[in-house]
């Protein structure tokens, strides 16, 4: 079995894509900021991103720096160079579906590392994603706040399971260089205004809910649609059975 390290390995994604490939019986090497042995800020690199990957043969590379403008490229960079003095032979790269089409300062930082990573010397497979349960809900958990839900009015979103997600990154992990494979995108195309009513109903939580156009190029791109992967529906667990899952009693173990 190879040696393969999972940067953000302690992360949402991560920690799935580490459990499988330990699974299926690779020593797997966790890299993240606090994560003993290999406690490794990958923006600041240094002989202790080395270390990380003596030895290795593939890098799962599931990290991002969402908190600091140019992180992303500058930490897919550092990792990069550290893995051809190692000697790595297949880096894998968890992008998000519409990088190149949604001009959103986070999706064009993931697009700017797919390009560093095709170019990187090394064997690679891209694959894309859309959006996490999780993430769906987060947001809406954070625009639920007010007294009034308020949307982007003609928007929609394919949110996945991100169990679904760590399933095929572990498995083209453990396989050869592949470049751009097909996207994973969750069963369902859904208006935002169907993931919120589905969220305040499993949650029991009461807003009216509002649909607001916006303006603005980002925006456009969202409503055209940049973002989802209707060709690539593979994913099979919804919206709802991720939210009766985590939110049978309600918000929190709660109701009301």
């Amino acid at each position: 079995m190879t040696t393969i390290l999972v940067t953000g390995g302690t992360g949402t994604l991560g920690r799935l894509v580490t459990e499988r490939l330990r699974a299926d019986g690779h020593e797997v090497r966790v890299l993240s900021r606090h994560s003993e042995p290999y406690a490794v800020d990958l923006r600041e690199g240094g002989s202790g991103l080395d270390a990380a990957l003596a030895g290795v043969d593939t890098v799962v590379h599931c990290h991002c720096a969402t908190t600091q403008r140019g992180g992303d490229e500058r930490s897919a960079a550092n990792l990069i160079a550290a893995a051809r003095r190692a000697g790595a032979t297949h880096l894998v790269y968890i992008s998000i579906v519409g990088v190149d089409r949604v001009p959103l300062g986070y999706y064009r930082s993931k697009f700017a590392v797919e390009k560093l990573v095709e170019e990187s010397g090394i064997g690679w497979t891209v694959l894309r994603a859309t959006q996490f349960h999780d993430l769906v809900v987060q947001v809406l958990r954070a625009l639920a706040k007010l007294p009034v839900l308020v949307l982007p009015a003609h928007a929609c979103d394919q949110p996945v399971e991100v169990a679904e997600v760590a399933d095929r990154l572990a498995e083209l992990a453990q396989g050869a260089p592949a470049g751009r494979v097909p996207d994973v995108g969750g069963p369902e195309v859904r208006t935002f205004e169907s993931l919120a009513r589905a969220y305040l109903g499993a949650t029991g939580r009461r807003r009216a809910v509002v649909n607001l156009p916006l303006a603005g190029k980002t925006y456009r791109a969202f409503r055209a649609g940049g973002h989802l992967a209707p060709e690539h529906a593979v994913g099979k667990g919804t919206f709802e059975e991720y939210l009766a899952g985590r939110f049978g009693d309600g918000e929190d173990g709660r109701r009301g």
